[in-house]
């Protein structure tokens, strides 16, 4: 008589293992989400100050801090502690980023879209590991410098996009607003992706070049750039104040309205931050306040953008509030 032949059981991946035995609650998910958008501010700032106080080649070296020493040594000092600072922040990037994947693929049901759009966020934080690394290794390049912060703006989006997705479902977008107001969200939101690659031109050319050794910087003429990139800010504040107003006649959503006013508070601060460090010769406090603002900018463009639609969280199982313990699977 013959055996029955085994059956072979699929081989579960770690989350998957773990989505078996522990629910996430909602707002679990929604918290991990917020944690990652944080993260992704605060590396940001903390790249800035690496920078501002010319610390950008205290290590001189990657993936190591120096060529014997994994970790900062006491010759190195107060610029080797700041830079191998922000290097370690990268690892609570990293676990900010991690717990999003795991709340999103414990979270019952299952929601595919969330925890490829957290895949997407650890890819970025790599990739933008590996640039760190050629910029340390090119001497601060300047074009990689900016690189370094357009591809940590592109993090900053997706982290955003992924916290609202939390409180959506995974149904087929509906507008909120006429199709005029929409087409003036993509005009903000593309002038201000040019506000924003102008900035990196205006870093690139000027002071604070991130040590204090002498660093070749773009060959454009400073002033003449941070024209440019105030011509630019001017055009995303006409924007934004256009938006305002055809939010108010088309009736909009008062959440959408808020967006709104909170991107022009946001505008005008940033605006009055931008003149005082041109005209008091960039002192590096208010760069750092300007780096900041530039990141709450781009977050604002981008909270107004997705307010335009709703996707019904019923069709997604997950609640947009509350904090309701899902059921195990």
């Amino acid at each position: 008589m013959h055996k029955a032949p085994r059956t072979i059981r699929a081989v579960l991946t770690p989350l998957a293992y773990l989505a078996r035995r522990w629910t996430p609650s909602p707002r679990t998910v929604q918290r991990a989400a917020f944690a990652a958008v944080l993260m992704s501010v605060v590396i940001v700032v903390t790249g800035g100050a690496v920078r501002l106080t010319g610390s950008g080649l205290g290590c001189d070296t990657w993936p190591k801090c120096t060529d014997g020493s994994l970790i900062v040594t006491q010759e190195q000092g107060f610029h080797g502690a700041i830079e191998f600072g922000n290097r370690m922040l990268t690892y609570v990037l990293c676990a900010a980023v991690g717990w999003t994947i795991t709340t999103a693929r414990c979270a019952v049901p299952w929601r595919r879209s969330l925890t490829r759009l957290g895949w997407v966020q650890f890819a970025l934080v790599m990739g933008n590991a590996v640039l760190g690394g050629i910029t340390v290794l090119t001497g601060l390049n300047p074009y990689s410098v900016a690189g370094h912060f357009l591809l940590a703006t592109s993090l900053i989006a997706v982290t955003v996009i992924t916290w609202q997705r939390t409180r959506e479902g995974d149904g087929p977008a509906r507008p909120r607003v006429p199709a005029p107001v929409r087409g003036l969200s993509w005009a903000l939101l593309t002038t201000t992706l040019v506000l924003i690659a102008a900035g990196t031109v205006v870093t690139g050319s000027g002071p604070h070049a991130g040590d204090r050794s002498e660093i070749k910087r773009m060959p454009f003429d400073w002033a003449t750039t941070a024209h440019v990139h105030a011509v630019s800010a001017w055009v995303v504040c006409a924007l934004a104040v256009a938006m305002w107003l055809l939010l108010r006649v088309a009736d909009a959503p008062d959440d959408v309205r808020a967006h709104a006013r909170n991107l022009l508070i946001v505008l005008l601060a940033q605006g009055a931050i931008g003149y005082v460090q041109y005209f008091t010769k960039v002192p590096e406090a208010l760069v750092a306040a300007h780096m900041l603002g530039s990141c709450l900018v781009w977050i604002a463009v981008l909270r107004l953008a997705l307010s335009l639609r709703e996707r019904p969280s019923a069709q997604a199982g997950i609640p947009a509030q509350g904090d309701a313990q899902l059921t195990n699977a």
